[in-house]
């Protein structure tokens, strides 16, 4: 095989060029705000993708921090996630602690969005609870296509195709469950990870400069162009995420509403469930700020109204109400919610309703949140956002 041959530095920077193109796809073309926002997260998937193409290797993997409070297109503000190159006809041992946090999931898949240009695919999904634990939540559990002889201890099978082992932690009282403690290994890999080669530096700068990074913002663009081609604006829908977390029902929906407008978004809760959330993306399908922001709700986090319904409020301004799902400025996005483990999928509603008149539209006994409480309330998520183990 050639080595291909090295290019000047200006010519891997023009394989960015092309990826101007995607102001065309955004919700508002012509908009000077949503171009710089795209300019920005080309820059953050630039930096997300080093750590996909340039820290580790299926002989020598480690967990890259893949989605997370930095890396906002489009995590679950109660995950954070790692992902760790493999190959299907490796053996791999992860050890470590499960922590505290109410899920752990290991998952395998291959063509993980943004590195290939055909869709993902997801092979296997492992809740961490079904493996042997020690009595300090020890763990340690083989990934292989086969069970390997003799072996009696926690195994899990890995696909032949398999490009990827993907961990979620997922936190319900931020600060306060620990994230797991991971290390991942190829049994049987050479002791010394190589130095690449110019070929190889090449091939990888190739890869995250004309493919990723233009690739991973295209994709998620045209998702959302779909839903407003549905008409799907204050409009909510189950979704089908390609069966990535088999015990999870997916609902989205676009909001859209005036700056002197709210709109409240209204669901029954299922009866039985381990976990649910909502969330609010904005016009690139970036996650709003959620650390500083309280642009998602979890089950943890929520006030539930005496009727047993979940109302919350989306409004630019403070409506002065516990369940406030802040947009940070932006008048449109989507907004995202999972079941888990539900006995139900309730389809949650949007209402608009004039701002000045919010009030005539909740509940009698919804509380009122003061400048001080909401302040408390911020610092509270602000603090435990910061001590979650994100990356």
């Amino acid at each position: 095989m050639t080595t291909p041959h090295l290019l000047p530095w200006a010519d891997y920077v023009d394989l960015l060029k092309p990826a101007e193109d995607l102001v065309g796809l955004t919700f508002d073309p012509r908009s000077e705000q949503l171009r710089a926002e795209l300019y920005r997260q080309l820059l953050m998937n630039l930096s997300q993708g080093y750590f996909l193409y340039f820290q580790a290797d299926a002989d020598h993997p480690d967990w890259a921090p893949f989605l997370n409070s930095v890396y906002l297109l489009q995590p679950n503000p109660d995950d954070t996630y790692l992902l760790a190159p493999v190959r299907g006809d490796g053996v791999y041992r992860v050890t470590g602690n499960r922590g505290t946090v109410r899920v752990l999931t290991f998952s395998t898949g291959a063509h993980m969005m943004g590195m290939a240009d055909a869709p993902g695919r997801n092979f296997g999904y492992f809740d961490a609870d079904e493996l042997t634990l020690g009595p300090g939540g020890e763990l340690d559990v083989l990934f292989s296509t086969e069970r390997p002889p003799g072996h009696d201890g926690d195994w899990l099978p890995l696909h032949p195709e398999a490009e990827f082992i993907m961990v979620r932690n997922r936190a319900y009282a931020w600060g306060e469950e620990r994230e797991a403690t991971l290390a991942i290994e190829r049994v049987g890999a050479p002791a010394l990870k190589p130095r690449l080669s110019a070929g190889q530096i090449d091939e990888r700068i190739r890869a995250l400069m004309a493919g990723f990074t233009q690739r991973l913002s295209r994709m998620w663009l045209k998702y959302q162009n779909a839903a407003l081609q549905r008409g799907l604006i204050n409009k909510i829908e189950l979704a089908d995420f390609g069966g990535a977390v088999p015990a999870q029902a997916y609902w989205q929906g676009i909001f859209c509403f005036a700056a002197d407008e709210a709109l409240i978004l209204e669901t029954e809760i299922p009866a039985r469930h381990r976990y649910w959330n909502v969330q609010l993306n904005d016009e690139l399908w970036n996650a709003v700020e959620f650390i500083q922001r309280q642009s998602s709700l979890n089950g943890h986090q929520t006030r539930i109204d005496a009727d047993g319904r979940f109302r919350a409020v989306i409004s630019v301004d403070d409506p002065g109400v516990p369940n406030w799902l802040d947009p940070a400025g932006t008048l449109q996005g989507m907004i995202i919610g999972r079941w888990y483990e539900a006995d139900a999928l309730p389809i949650p509603t949007l209402k608009t309703v004039p701002f000045k008149e919010l009030r005539r539209h909740l509940p009698p006994d919804t509380p009122s949140v003061t400048a001080s409480e909401r302040a408390e309330q911020l610092r509270t998520r602000r603090i435990g956002g910061q001590l979650r183990r994100r990356w």
